[in-house]
């Protein structure tokens, strides 16, 4: 059975098996690790992606873990981008730190690799509702 929270990658691209036996792990691996991290952060309302990302998500019904997350990955260590949009009233430092915190944390438990930098841009806030208050009136 499928789980809907994993993203379907080419088996080729997650593992490449090299010369030295070494184990190479793809970006988009990396990406998808560091965007569920993301994602379990309180005060982040979403990821801030392309045009093309947002079209995917619609035409395959699958939501895109990976969205929002740049990464490079080298021999032994990794760099990631992260592009946010954060709900309205969240100190964006606390939430920002806490990103860098997970997902260095998640990316390095789940690959071996070192991060080495964990870049945090938010794009946006979430403003939605925010100042309105619904007032029901008994009669």
């Amino acid at each position: 059975m499928e789980n809907e929270n994993v993203e379907n990658v080419n088996e080729e691209a997650i593992v490449e098996a090299e010369n030295n036996n070494g184990i190479k792990i793809s970006d988009d691996v990396v990406a998808v690790i560091a965007g569920v991290a993301v994602s379990e952060v309180p005060g982040v309302y979403g990821m801030a992606g392309g045009f093309a990302g947002g079209i995917g998500e619609v035409l395959s019904g699958k939501k895109n873990l990976s969205k929002g997350i740049k990464v490079e990955v080298g021999e032994k260590e990794t760099k990631i981008d992260v592009n946010i949009i954060v709900e309205y009233g969240t100190r964006i430092p606390d939430v920002a730190f806490e990103i860098q915190n997970r997902v260095k944390k998640a990316v390095e438990t789940m690959t071996g690799l070192k991060v080495v930098e964990t870049n945090v841009h938010v794009q946006g806030v979430n403003t939605d509702n925010q100042g309105v208050e619904e007032v029901k009136v008994e009669e």
